[in-house]
């Protein structure tokens, strides 16, 4: 029986407490972020410690490595990647060169993560961004072209599934268009559902990717009363309808202010919503706690996707990292490639 639920834990070791919670209900997966995270060796050891506590190597680490500002392992012991907008910058002169740089850029990210034992890398970013927008996204976005963006998206999937990781686009219906941080307050979109065809582009794009994470954001031409997370509406009729998107389906973190009410509220109502798996990630067990008691065991359908985003892709013959970095400095330059210099 797996919870569905990913955990986030609140140090660089795995403590007695969160064991014994974590044995006890058994999650989907765990996140890491940077307080868990101070070099590899002590990355690898909290790995195996967290997957001998489930007694099982089938649940899945997951981890936020976009490049650019939004990367948890970052220097001196991992490369400084660089952020999607400058990949996404290499396209109106050579299409080509932007595919195979944000596909090897990908390929780094990936064999460095599963050097770790971490399964999935939760990007590509997929919004598109518009004017006006909050900068919480930003340079995280490949393009303003939707088009673009899917095509890299794609790229950066392909690079990932290279290196036996698993990808995660998000956040699913489109994120690009927020006024606010949904971090710190819930961002409303006014736009019309033809402007919003512009944001789901991608994701069409990608929609038979294994795992998608959602925006927390009201779309007011879809539901204008709940967020994409917590809505039934989005969820059925855009995510699952006119998207397409058939894999498991992640919440965004619960710990964020974009959403209100208890957090056993907020999980309850997320997966009652049609969200497969909920994310909570600042590590507080009593918090975690409260995810627990209101969450469900993975079944029908969600079992079925989260079966098979536990199958890992079928990673081609795995090429040494310094014959990546070779190829891809040949595209962007060394600093870029190797996170000599920081990347914008």
């Amino acid at each position: 029986m797996t919870l569905a639920a990913v955990f986030g834990l609140a140090g660089p070791h795995l403590g007695l407490d969160e064991a014994a919670f974590f044995r006890a209900v058994r999650p989907f997966g765990f996140i890491l972020f940077r307080r868990n995270l101070n070099d590899p060796a002590q990355v690898r050891g909290l790995v195996a410690d967290l997957r001998d506590c489930v007694e099982g190597d089938r649940t899945l680490l997951f981890v936020d490595q976009e490049g650019g500002r939004v990367q948890r392992l970052s220097p001196p012991h991992w490369r400084q990647a660089p952020a999607a907008a400058v990949l996404g910058g290499l396209w109106a002169a050579a299409p080509e060169r932007a595919r195979e740089a944000t596909r090897l850029n990908a390929l780094l990210l990936g064999l460095e993560l599963a050097e770790l034992g971490i399964d999935v890398n939760c990007a590509p970013c997929l919004d598109v961004p518009a004017a006006g927008a909050d900068p919480v996204i930003g340079n995280r976005a490949f393009a303003d072209d939707p088009a673009i963006v899917g095509q890299l998206g794609r790229a950066m999937a392909a690079g990932l599934a290279a290196a036996g990781v698993r990808p995660v686009i998000k956040h699913i219906p489109g994120h690009g268009r927020c006024t606010a941080d949904s971090h710190l307050a819930l961002p409303r979109v006014a736009a019309p559902l033809s402007a919003l065809a512009r944001d789901f582009a991608p994701f069409m794009a990608l929609r038979d990717a294994t795992m998608a994470m959602t925006a927390h954001a009201v779309y007011e031409a879809l539901d204008p009363a709940l967020p994409a997370t917590l809505s039934t509406t989005v969820i059925d009729g855009t995510i699952r309808g006119r998207i397409g998107f058939e894999g498991l389906l992640l919440s965004d973190d619960l710990c964020m202010r974009a959403l209100s009410g208890s957090l056993e509220e907020r999980t309850r109502t997320a997966l009652d919503a049609g969200i497969d798996v909920v994310l909570h990630c600042d590590g507080d067990l009593p918090a975690m706690r409260q995810v627990a008691a209101a969450a469900r065991t993975l079944s029908g359908r969600a079992l079925e996707w989260g079966e098979r985003a536990r199958s890992a892709p079928p990673a081609a013959m795995r090429p040494r990292r310094r014959e990546v970095e070779q190829r891809l400095a040949a595209l962007l330059g060394e600093g870029a490639a190797t996170g000599q210099i920081a990347p914008t």
